[in-house]
């Protein structure tokens, strides 16, 4: 099962058929593996670092795509660590707490569940906003940005900004999204970068 480093019954239900539910629950008392959350569990062996985090993210809450706070640091865009992990998803919003840590979901709708990439972390794939996709599902989520000092209180990395943001892909998923407020937002943060 290493090649399922977090599993579900329904993911070892084609390797064995006839897989007796109840040793999972045998498993955990001896050790052998933890419940993350509802179905979905981890054998006690495995290192928990960043990029498993993520992929549980992916799993316990399909579809989704870490996004918002999260992929904003892990692109290096804003300086503080963020809690939890954050990802934006078409099902409702909702949030888990586990052993490992928490995790959020804001909901978007399917026609904005784009704009993610599958890294290899760590030797897993994960789906990971793109730095723009990143700031944008950031601002649409986040009706309090609405001035310029609302925005600089983000405090936006400039170096990794002007280093990883395409100003065009930024306007190309506005036009798309076509959403005012947010083109707002997006334009004086724009600016704010520009004259940094």
């Amino acid at each position: 099962m290493s090649a399922f480093p977090i599993f579900s019954l329904k993911d070892i239900r084609p390797i064995a058929p006839n897989f007796y539910r109840g040793r999972l629950n045998d498993w955990q008392k001896k050790g052998y593996i933890k419940k993350i959350v509802n179905k979905y569990y981890i054998f006690t062996d495995v290192a928990v670092n960043e990029p498993l985090l993520y992929l549980i993210a992916n799993k316990i809450y399909y579809p989704s795509y870490v996004s918002l706070e999260t992929a904003l640091s892990y692109h290096g865009l804003i300086p503080e660590a963020v809690y939890g992990i954050t990802s934006v998803s078409t099902k409702r919003t909702y949030s888990f707490n586990t052993h490992f840590a928490a995790f959020s979901y804001c909901k978007i709708s399917p026609r904005l569940f784009f704009g993610y990439n599958l890294e290899k972390l760590n030797g897993y794939y994960v789906k990971m906003a793109s730095p723009e996709k990143a700031v944008l599902d950031f601002f649409y989520h986040s009706s309090r940005m609405d001035k310029k000092g609302e925005i600089e209180e983000m405090r936006f990395n400039e170096d990794s900004f002007r280093e990883k943001i395409s100003p065009g892909e930024l306007r190309k998923m506005l036009e798309f999204i076509d959403n005012d407020k947010l083109t707002r937002r997006i334009n004086i943060l724009l600016k704010l970068m520009q004259n940094a």
